[in-house]
């Protein structure tokens, strides 16, 4: 009978407190015309016209807004949930009070800065939230005399160096290979390229900086402190504020550089290359980068079997003489001839790297749309003792019986030798071979083709466990994987970053943390993969 006699009762509270909280939860309707007040209250300058930067879901530009930088197709099914509002902030004032307002009404703050956020962490999320989108924010004033840019957070990479290049065409940025790069994420995350070797990492180039922190005071280095400063090249800016700017330095190029791009299958002794390209790529002249990208391909040797290619795709800051005659000596497998060379300016270098074989000019560098939207997944690992030549053998085995997932190596040494682990929150320095960043694409729509690509590529990150670092086995924090952990949203989510933190922050995590900590006490700055805060217990 007590049983029988409790179940109407609960039914009645749970009756009560769904009515409850239907009068109370807040419509979309009212949260927009909540935040608009705010913002125009918080507006210094023309506040009426800050309706025109907030788009709301019944806006008819919101879909086309929403989808202009979202670079992976697996978060653009109609189930994804979007975000309330989406506001493109015109002057710093607009991104201070966003952050104010949002912060005011309590809905989680996304920051993107478009670029490719291949876990679409910037424009995600299972909580109610705001996109702050930066891509307004795309002017690159380049000084010459003083060999330095100011460079807006929303700019992409090929809008830097096509600026670069309007002013001189002996400087350039060591960035990365893609122009479709945002500059907010890739720089605060780290950002590396082709010029890795002889310069080291974007972060390393970065001499100040301005933020919006969650009091919505604008910093630069001086008023933010040697800590903050620290954290924000290389430690992500988003789980401190928003970066509005990076002040980097150039660095010098050449007049010319040569590029080249050699292909070898396994029947043409691949295997072999790629023992000495490991023995080579890393120690070699710092003024050469060569990259090494792995696919299974089908053979052109037998009908109807896979073979994997393997393509060394290079940069060096010199001439092709040099460059043919330094790696007849030290990489003999690879065969280069002067006329497999590409002598070139090096802004006509970044084009060639960004693969645009449309005959694309320089011009292309300002277009953000040349990009190809698909559904993709990326992971990372670091080596850090070269892997024999049966271990290749093995791998080579898993890559054709798997099918699709392609590896690239990117070699270090030269600058990443010198530079100390915590110069930078980046910790990836002396001791690291090169870092592998395992890719696999798809354009088939449907769950069951998401979850046979994502298993593979995970299948593969699997099966390279012994090959490479250990304890932690790190990640690049700006190839963000969403599978080595993420951040459950509250004050105590220690635990949870702690996960992905160390591998991709390895000793320098804990610092990271003390400056979220004082900066951002309250964690209003999160995301699946933020800095946590400490726990209220130990704070």
């Amino acid at each position: 009978m007590e049983k029988s006699n409790s179940l109407p009762f609960l039914s009645v509270i749970v009756l009560l407190l769904h009515v409850s909280n239907s009068l109370t939860t807040p419509t979309r309707e009212s949260i927009h015309d909540t935040f608009l007040h705010c913002l125009q209250s918080h507006t210094t300058n023309q506040p009426d016209h800050v309706s025109n930067i907030v788009y709301a879901q019944t806006n008819t530009s919101y879909t086309s807004v929403l989808r202009a930088f979202a670079r992976n197709a697996r978060f653009s099914a109609p189930s994804t949930q979007k975000p309330l509002l989406i506001v493109t902030p015109l002057s710093e004032n607009q991104v201070q009070a966003t952050v104010v307002c949002a912060k005011s009404i309590g809905l989680q703050l996304k920051i993107r800065s478009g670029g490719h956020d291949f876990e679409g962490v910037s424009y995600i999320s299972q909580v109610p939230f705001i996109i702050l989108d930066m891509f307004n924010f795309q002017d690159v004033t380049v000084d010459v005399q003083n060999e330095i840019a100011v460079i807006q957070a929303g700019a992409s990479l090929g809008q830097v160096y096509y600026r670069i290049w309007e002013k001189s065409k002996v400087h350039g940025f060591p960035a990365g290979a893609c122009p479709t790069v945002g500059v907010g994420g890739h720089l605060s995350g780290g950002g590396y390229g082709n010029m890795i070797r002889k310069y080291g990492l974007s972060v390393d180039h970065v001499v100040d900086a301005k933020i919006v922190d969650v009091k919505g005071r604008i910093l630069d280095k001086e008023s933010m402190g040697e800590d903050l400063f620290w954290a924000i090249r290389g430690g992500g800016g988003a789980s401190f504020g928003v970066i509005l700017s990076y002040t980097v330095k150039l660095v010098p190029v050449p007049e010319n550089v040569t590029v080249f791009q050699i292909d070898k299958t396994l029947e043409e002794n691949a295997t072999d290359l790629v023992v000495q390209w490991q023995k080579v790529a890393p120690h070699t002249d710092d003024r050469l980068y060569l990259r090494l990208v792995l696919q299974p391909v089908s053979s052109n040797f037998v009908k109807g079997k896979k073979t994997i290619r393997a393509s060394v795709e290079a940069l060096f800051l010199g001439e092709a003489d040099e460059l043919v005659k330094l790696l007849g000596q030290e990489f003999p497998l690879l065969g280069l001839k002067k006329e497999l060379c590409h002598e070139m300016r090096w802004i006509d270098s970044v084009v060639w790297w960004a693969n645009y074989n449309d005959g694309s000019s320089v011009n292309a560098l300002l277009d953000r749309n040349h990009y190809s939207v698909h559904s993709n997944k990326r992971k990372s690992d670091y080596v850090q003792t070269p892997i024999s030549k049966d271990g290749f053998t093995w791998i080579w085995k898993k890559m054709i019986e798997l099918g699709k997932v392609s590896i690239v190596f990117n070699p270090y040494g030269g600058k990443m030798n010198e530079v100390p682990s915590d110069a930078t929150p980046f910790p990836h320095r002396a001791g690291n071979l090169y870092k592998i960043q395992y890719t696999v694409s798809w354009q088939e729509p449907g769950a069951a083709v998401e979850k046979s690509f994502l298993s593979q590529i995970r299948v593969l990150h699997n099966y390279m466990t012994p090959f490479v670092s250990k304890n932690p086995r790190s990640a690049y924090f700006n190839y963000r994987d969403l599978d080595i952990g993420i951040n459950s949203h509250g004050k105590d989510n220690f635990e949870d970053g702690k996960v992905y933190g160390i591998k991709y922050f390895n000793k320098n995590f804990e610092r990271l943390v003390k400056v979220k900590s004082a900066i951002d006490p309250e964690n209003f700055f999160w995301n699946e993969q933020s800095i946590p805060t400490y726990p209220r217990s130990n704070a």
